[in-house]
């Protein structure tokens, strides 16, 4: 049977509930304001929980195309091959990510399954769904920008494990989200590069 740390059940969360330069901050008095062109909000736009107990929110420019940075992303079966932490990935809904499309993934030796709520292609994506008594909603946008695509990601846990352990989990998702802005503009910039 499989031990499991502090630190190691607090990045396992983490990636079960999917959470990626900018600078993660957890929400707080002084958080910077999200630019308003950054997250043009609808009126039927799925959004994060603002009540949670655990909201972390990232930005960074991706000096590359933004069909590239959209088909990254949304490949999801593709992850494991550049994000570290993502093991694998099965698509359980064929085609194209659209809400209420379903996919299953490892890390850290653990299953998650994700549902997709919102789909507007090149601009919004957005999954969720319960994660061992955590339920988390991530929310992402993408807006062209002169040098590139401007990713705006974030996500809100509720939930008893959340409660129970706040401040752990809230530095986990930080992390998680820093590194996943990260790998993705590695990758886009990879790709574009060739």
């Amino acid at each position: 049977m499989r031990t499991i740390t502090a630190a190691k059940f607090a990045a396992t969360i983490t990636a079960l509930v999917l959470t990626a330069s900018g600078t993660a901050y957890a929400v707080t008095e002084n958080k910077p304001e999200t630019p308003r062109a950054v997250v043009a909000e609808h009126a039927d736009d799925v959004r994060i929980d603002e009540t949670a107990p655990v909201i972390t929110r990232d930005n960074i420019l991706i000096h590359a195309p933004l069909h590239t940075v959209w088909k990254i992303q949304t490949d999801v079966e593709k992850w494991p091959t550049w994000q570290p932490d993502v093991e694998t990935v099965v698509k359980d809904t064929p085609g194209r990510l659209r809400p209420g499309s379903v996919f299953r993934w490892t890390t850290e030796g653990l299953n998650i399954t994700s549902t997709v709520k919102q789909v507007e292609h090149g601009k919004r994506l957005a999954w969720g769904g319960p994660a061992q008594g955590i339920t988390a909603i991530h929310v992402w946008t993408f807006t062209p920008a002169r040098d590139g695509v401007l990713v705006h990601t974030e996500e809100s846990w509720t939930g008893a494990p959340v409660v129970a352990n706040q401040a752990v989990l809230q530095a986990a998702l930080d992390n998680s989200l820093h590194n996943w802005v990260n790998n993705l503009k590695h990758e886009a910039e990879a790709q574009a590069a060739k």
